[in-house]
């Protein structure tokens, strides 16, 4: 098995369903008496609150390059939002990073969609490295929220979901931008928040949800058992 390393911390709650997901997926297939060799850095999330860009990019790619040199064979980013450090931090690696929107992407296909709406706090919704990574790899079209839903989802995800906070305010929130996003023509929503799946499920709505977390574990899990 390859080894993995690991990027958590934003938020820690979140890493931990990383984690854990890893383990079930690669135990699934060699049995509970093993488990993937796992090197993870966690992040004070405090970074990614100060929204300073060169500062976290910095910060990514320093702590990408001690995985590398620890011996990790790729790199898991545990959260939609630090992706936007990718394009930044790959070419500087001899190992590939494991890009979430591969993992989005890769199911969106399976299903046979093509408009999926996308939900998540204001840098993961308002930035461009997963619309853009769709688009160009999957020929998919990413339909965002207004303004206003954009600052109060920001304001659950920080203020709540990262924190270990999970409301039925929120969830009926998210519920109802779930509907507005089918009414727009969406085909399917991005929980591309990794505490978003924590909060709702798919039992809650009849409509695909694409579950970041999840879809970006197997990916890893895939990997880890790559020849």
């Amino acid at each position: 098995m390859k080894t993995l390393g690991m990027i958590g911390g934003t938020s820690w709650h979140s890493t931990i369903v990383y984690y854990r997901l890893i383990n079930d997926l690669v135990s699934e297939k060699i049995g509970t008496q093993g488990n993937p060799e796992l090197i993870i850095y966690s992040i004070n999330i405090e970074l990614m609150r100060e929204q300073d860009c060169d500062k976290i990019n910095a910060k990514y790619l320093e702590v990408s390059k001690k995985l590398e040199q620890a011996g990790a064979e790729a790199i898991i980013i545990c959260a939609n939002t630090p992706h936007m450090t990718y394009t930044h931090i790959q070419p500087k690696l001899d190992i590939p990073v494991l890009h979430i929107g591969e993992a989005i992407g890769k199911e969106a296909k399976r299903q046979g969609l093509k408009k999926l709406g996308l939900l998540g706090n204001k840098p993961t919704i308002t930035g461009n490295f997963i619309p853009d990574y769709l688009k160009e790899n999957f020929g998919i079209e990413v339909l965002l929220p207004s303004e206003n839903v954009i600052l109060k989802s920001h304001h659950y995800v920080s203020n709540e979901l990262t924190q270990g906070k999970f409301t039925d305010e929120a969830r009926s929130f998210y519920l109802e931008r779930i509907d507005l996003f089918q009414e727009q023509g969406a085909e399917g929503v991005i929980l591309g928040c990794t505490e978003l799946p924590m909060l709702l499920d798919q039992e809650d709505v009849k409509f695909p949800l694409i579950a970041t977390t999840q879809l970006h574990a197997k990916l890893a899990a895939d990997f880890i058992f790559q020849n």
